[in-house]
């Protein structure tokens, strides 16, 4: 059971291919991992489950990687670019790690994109943040992200809930923040392209606690509110949403909808029964990729310490380091030459990953596949994300036109702007 999937090619048929060296025994010592992970916070419980994603794969793997061993050094962050800039910071500079595999947030991957410029000889690799300035603006050549971000998240959503679902007017609720703002981003210009309007859009700093406001002032006469919370935030919106007799129609964020929400205690999750959503993966799955990645997590960890099934975050650190393993075997575990062999290797593997195929563009991010699902109560009485469609080789342009995708502007509180064609 404990295997990791290799790509199209194998690690070393693939630098083959490229021309580069295949070392036996160019290597020496520990390979140092530096894990950064929202460990304190609203976004705890994602984080501790992030680092489940990374153990998963690094125990499937022995623990070893090219004859080396590997020493994980975890630090956390608090979901700020501040607090991912100093643990950076002490990872490389005091700890030496070769690889840093994060952030988390997506205003954290911001902050590291443009730190690991300074830092030409180590490698970074995204862990779950989706803001899509990241790699979409100044991209750094040794930060690399192998999963979509979170407009890339949104496709499909929106044409499902105005054909099919008939939502012809949504009012939006987010956290004050980059990863939101894009996957409003992806959200909004495929939902107004197809027709619907967005009458009003509402923000929450990240940590909201109290949200008695935001619910008094929400409209009573839209078909339907996107709720672009996570967490601890999304926890407290659903129960004080459900204390004051909400009843409107909900679309949810794609960390709305993850098992971090649906697990959670109390009478939050009800709320949520026949929702729809999307992102990058579906709970209920049955490629065998998925179920094969479903049972190796459930079995790398006693029941009561894991979610029942993997979080869209164990999955996504799971893929980065995946990619990570797979290309450290590739070139035998050496990384002299600036890393060149090994970011070589990532920039061209083909990830035969759990939730599909991802492979990296031009600004080494993530092409993947797109779930649009929706949540439905299991015969244990459990809340899960089945499928309804997956739409495939998902780019970071949400296959617009790229010049008519770069006028839209970047995502931010009132961008994009509703409108017919971007």
């Amino acid at each position: 059971m404990k295997k990791l999937h290799l790509g199209s090619l194998s690690a070393v048929a693939l630098m083959s291919a490229l021309g580069a060296p295949v070392l036996a025994d160019g290597h020496a010592g520990t390979l140092k991992i530096g894990a950064l992970a929202t460990l304190e916070g609203t976004y705890t419980q994602l984080g501790e489950d992030s680092i489940r994603g990374i153990t998963t794969a690094l125990e499937a793997a022995g623990n070893e990687i090219a004859g080396r061993d590997v020493e994980v050094i975890t630090v956390s962050t608090d979901g700020s670019p501040d607090s991912a800039l100093r643990a950076a910071r002490k990872l490389v500079e005091q700890d030496g790690v070769d690889i840093i595999i994060g952030p988390l947030s997506g205003s954290e991957g911001i902050a590291l994109r443009d730190y690991s410029k300074t830092q030409p000889g180590t490698t970074f690799i995204n862990g779950s943040s989706g803001a899509m300035e990241t790699t979409f603006v100044d991209p750094s050549d040794n930060f690399f992200r192998f999963n979509t971000d979170g407009a890339q998240w949104s496709v499909g959503l929106g044409n499902y809930v105005y054909n099919e679902k008939g939502y012809e007017t949504v009012a939006t609720i987010g956290e004050d923040y980059s990863f939101i703002y894009t996957q409003v981003f992806g959200f909004a210009t495929e939902y107004c392209a197809a027709g619907g309007e967005i009458t009003e859009r509402f923000w929450v700093p990240l940590g909201t606690k109290d949200f008695g406001s935001i619910i008094a002032a929400l409209p009573d006469d839209v078909d339907a509110i996107y709720l672009g919370l996570g967490g601890g935030d999304a926890v407290n919106f659903l129960n004080q949403y459900q204390q004051a007799g909400g009843d409107a129609n909900l679309i949810g964020g794609s960390i709305m909808v993850d098992g971090t929400v649906l697990n959670s205690e109390g009478s939050a999750k009800a709320a949520l029964t026949g929702v729809p959503s999307s992102g990058m993966m579906a709970d209920t799955s049955d490629d065998p990729r998925w179920t094969d990645f479903v049972s190796l997590y459930q079995d790398t960890f006693d029941e009561a310490d894991r979610f029942p099934a993997p979080t869209l975050f164990s999955l996504a650190y799971y893929n980065s380091t995946s990619a990570m393993l797979q290309c450290m075997e590739a070139v035998g575990g050496d990384l002299s030459d600036g890393q060149a062999g090994f970011r070589e290797c990532l920039s061209n593997l083909t990830l035969e990953a759990p939730n599909g195929d991802i492979k990296l563009d031009e600004n080494r991010q993530a092409i993947g596949s797109n779930f649009v699902v929706e949540v439905r109560e299991q015969d244990d009485g459990s809340l899960a994300t089945e499928v309804v469609s997956v739409i495939e080789n998902v780019n970071q342009t949400l296959g617009i036109d790229p010049a008519a995708f770069a006028a839209i502007g970047l995502p931010g509180r009132e961008t994009p702007v509703c409108q017919s064609s971007y």
